[in-house]
């Protein structure tokens, strides 16, 4: 099968139900794509699909033959994409950096169809997960690239984006967050023999 990846046309031994992912990751060693979920919820995973960001994860071969798939590895190849690249530095936005590679292909998507998106379209857009809340930053980078900028403080340096953005996201990383916490204490706790909450 061929498939047009970043302006090239690459030849691919894999069935048709064969996930974009794999054939990314595992036979063209283009690993800036991430695995997250693999049930097309978190946005690890997202390329662009004629321009369209698209779950690569559960998206077969056959629905992008005919396509042209662009994957974080030529994403600066475009003005658009260089400029989301920069805007993200800029706003210091990847913590991990795990997720980071999804978002800048939903943020580029959004952009390319719309210049400058209004606060409700960046939170319908900007709907992937990301373990480390960079959520502020990104509605950062985001309105600094729509040509609106963040004015709103949290006195401790962190933009403040609607109340609502990617509730759930935030809520995955609050977990996380909690989590961590409870198992360093109980590691503290366990070593010294002390008792006591966190």
């Amino acid at each position: 099968m061929k498939l047009q990846i970043n302006g090239k046309e690459m030849d691919v031994e894999a069935e048709g139900d064969t996930p974009l992912l794999w054939v990314l990751r595992d036979d063209l060693g283009m690993t800036g794509t991430k695995y997250g979920c693999g049930l097309a919820q978190c946005g690890a995973c997202s390329v662009l699909v004629d321009g369209v960001v698209t779950r690569s994860c559960v998206t077969p071969l056959d629905a992008v033959a005919s396509s042209a798939i662009t994957t974080i590895e030529a994403i600066e190849e475009t003005d658009l994409g260089k400029r989301v690249v920069d805007a993200w530095v800029r706003h210091q936005v990847p913590q991990c950096g795990y997720c980071q590679s999804g978002q800048v292909m939903a943020a580029t998507s959004l952009l390319k169809e719309t210049a400058a998106p209004t606060d409700d379209e960046i939170r319908a857009a900007m709907i992937n997960l990301c373990r480390c809340g960079t959520y502020n930053a990104i509605k950062a980078a985001m309105k600094d690239l729509a040509g609106t900028s963040e004015t709103a403080d949290n006195g401790q340096g962190l933009h403040l984006g609607s109340a609502g953005m990617v509730a759930g996201g935030v809520a995955v990383a609050a977990a996380a967050v909690a989590g961590t916490a409870a198992v360093r204490s109980k590691g503290r706790n366990e070593d010294t023999g002390s008792e006591g909450d966190a």
